[in-house]
């Protein structure tokens, strides 16, 4: 490769980072819908946590232990998403700043591009696992009681 040494070039680098830019913008979406899910189930977990510390003999603490127990693994999943999607971010960063130093210094990644990418997409893989996990969780645990819906 030659380095870069018009602006032509430099758009051309730029094209060709277009795609991992869009991914970036796309995994900053992400961690700011797991973020917030995160953030109500933490605050959800403090308020039972306070309620059942308040009546722990109640005939609802049952039911409470039980949320709190399927709250904990909802905050675990997401917390392994909120990793996941920021080893893909970095990686995802990383592969941008290679594609601009191998124009600028004159040598071949192509094969360390390559593996980047795919790390990137597999820790988003692994993200969206982990958030997908989250969900079920999250609609196995709460149910809308029959007696209150009417048909």
């Amino acid at each position: 490769m030659e380095p870069i040494s018009t602006s032509h070039a430099v758009g051309e680098v730029i094209q060709l980072a277009l795609a991992p830019v869009f991914l970036l913008v796309a995994l900053g979406s992400f961690l700011n819908v797991v973020t917030q899910r995160l953030a109500r189930a933490i605050d959800r977990a403090r308020a039972l946590e306070a309620l059942y510390i308040a009546n722990p003999d109640s005939s609802e603490s049952l039911c409470t232990s039980a949320e709190l127990i399927a709250l904990d693994r909802r905050i675990a999943h997401s917390q392994w998403a909120i990793n996941f999607c920021g080893v893909s971010a970095l990686l995802t960063a990383l592969l941008v700043m290679i594609l601009f130093l191998t124009d600028l210094v004159a040598f071949d990644a192509g094969t360390a591009i390559a593996v980047l990418f795919c790390l990137a997409l597999g820790a988003l893989i692994l993200a969206l696992g982990a958030f997908m996990v989250e969900i079920f969780i999250a609609t196995r645990t709460i149910r809308v009681r029959t007696d209150l819906l009417k048909r």
